[in-house]
């Protein structure tokens, strides 16, 4: 049996792994797990999984899950928990499913100590992609992707030479103003914002779906994922999520991964990796598809696109900075601070200021993660713009 940890589960792709464990019940027993603030969810996990080790969000939130557990599971919380969760003695994987860069440290940790991860996290690719991808070669581990995209690529690329790619296609849905004008956007709710067309996921990765910044972060991931300069990195709009992503190889020819819009694939093909299990989800029908429809994305109208090629462009700590002021500015648009519109504003000024900072290590790419942060809440205070 592997046994896991796994960092979210109370989120959607926490939720969806432990629906493929008990689908599962030989193959995987669940030895620790990390949430935020959801406990009765969380308890409801422990339950059925009973993990040895549990991490919630802050000590009230610990000192109410012990005392509904009674001293079934060791209770930890802040910073730490996470980090005990993914270094909890005999894990084989650690699925890593934290939104943001509160995932980087465990994820790192994890893969130092030769653990294979299935790794949700875009943050930890996008902050750290060259620490990460080299902390797991130099200790044998393995990063999985488990979201759609890069694990589509993952099964594409399987038996394939990396001298014979000659582009990596990223599809994307497009989000819910795949055809709003520049006038439109200006007046974007965030309940609009916030239903996607294709995917059920959590606020914080829908918004990101809208402004198109959640392929601009795909684009940094796979460029560390699977060592593919950004030139060779395409992104096209597919609205229906059919085609989850393609290889273009050099002979001309591509190949494609297509099947359901559910999250549960991605992940069994993790955990099952290197081998591929029979499933009792929903069989992809192709005589149901109808025609696929692909598209050229516009970065005018989705600017945030663009910033991150940029970024990646520019090395050193930008893509830290990027991704650290688009998390506050996207926590502001859902608090109503800002507006949809102002999302890659905040982001571009952050980027002017710190772009250059110094990368060489984890810790200065936090450190330049923490600048960022504050810059971009002092630009929201301030007003964008002013």
């Amino acid at each position: 049996m592997k046994r896991l940890a796994i960092l979210g589960s109370t989120g959607s792709i926490g939720v969806s792994t432990l629906d493929v464990v008990e689908a599962f019940p030989d193959a995987f027993e669940v030895v620790a797990l990390a949430a935020g603030s959801n406990l009765d969810l969380l308890e409801e996990q422990i339950r059925r999984m009973r993990p040895e080790t549990v991490s919630v969000r802050d000590p009230e939130a610990a000192a109410e899950l012990r005392r509904r557990t009674d001293g079934r599971c060791r209770v930890l919380h802040g910073d730490d928990g996470p980090l005990a969760v993914s270094t909890h003695d005999g894990v084989d994987l650690v699925v890593s499913a934290l939104v943001g860069a509160l995932g980087l440290v465990p994820t790192y940790e994890a893969l130092g100590l030769g653990r294979d991860v299935a790794l949700a996290n875009k943050e930890a690719l996008v902050v750290a992609g060259e620490h990460m991808t080299r902390q797991a070669a130099d200790n044998n581990a393995r990063i999985l992707p488990v979201d759609s995209e890069h694990n589509a690529l993952h099964q594409c690329l399987r038996g394939e030479r990396t001298e014979e790619i000659r582009n990596l296609w990223l599809t994307a849905s497009g989000g819910p103003f795949r055809r709003f004008t520049k006038e439109q956007f200006e007046g974007v709710t965030r309940e609009q914002a916030l239903d996607h067309p294709t995917w059920k996921m959590g606020p914080k990765i829908t918004i990101d779906s809208a402004t198109l910044m959640n392929k601009g972060l795909e684009v940094i991931e796979a460029r560390w994922l699977f060592g593919i300069e950004a030139e060779r990195i395409r992104v096209v709009v597919h609205p229906t999520s059919v085609v989850h992503s393609m290889v273009e190889f050099v002979d001309g020819s591509f190949k494609a991964q297509l099947g359901i819009t559910d999250m549960r694939h991605p992940i069994q093909y993790a955990l099952s990796y290197p081998d591929r299990w029979a499933t009792q989800l929903p069989a992809f029908d192709p005589m149901a598809v109808g025609p696929l429809e692909f598209d050229r994305p516009d970065v005018e109208r989705f600017p945030c696109l663009g910033l991150a090629f940029r970024a990646l462009e520019a090395g050193g700590a930008a893509t830290a900075v990027m991704n650290a002021a688009n998390e506050v500015a996207v926590e502001a648009f859902l608090g109503g601070r800002v507006r949809f519109v102002e999302i890659p504003r905040v982001i571009s000024a952050a980027l002017e200021r710190h772009a250059s900072e110094s990368a060489s290590s984890l810790e200065e790419l936090l450190r330049a993660d923490r600048r960022a942060r504050a810059t971009a809440a002092e630009i929201i205070e301030r007003g964008v713009g002013s």
